[in-house]
């Protein structure tokens, strides 16, 4: 039974990783995939359409909270 819950927590640390990953490529997808449709996502797309850094830190920041 302790594999199976190591497994999970790999996999979890895995998708993290591939989000924080994702959120420094293309940072409005990985607010999307880790909140939905929402002002989160809207106020990412806002700042990567006019300030493509802060963009990249607020997706950081949703994602990583």
């Amino acid at each position: 039974m302790a594999k199976k819950k190591t497994r999970k927590k790999s996999s979890k640390k895995k998708a993290g990783l591939l989000l924080v990953i994702l959120a420094l490529l293309l940072p409005f997808v990985a607010v999307y995939l880790r909140k939905g449709a929402g002002k989160d996502l809207l106020i990412n797309i806002i700042l990567c359409i006019f300030f493509y850094v802060p963009g990249i830190i607020h997706a950081l920041w949703v994602v990583l909270s």
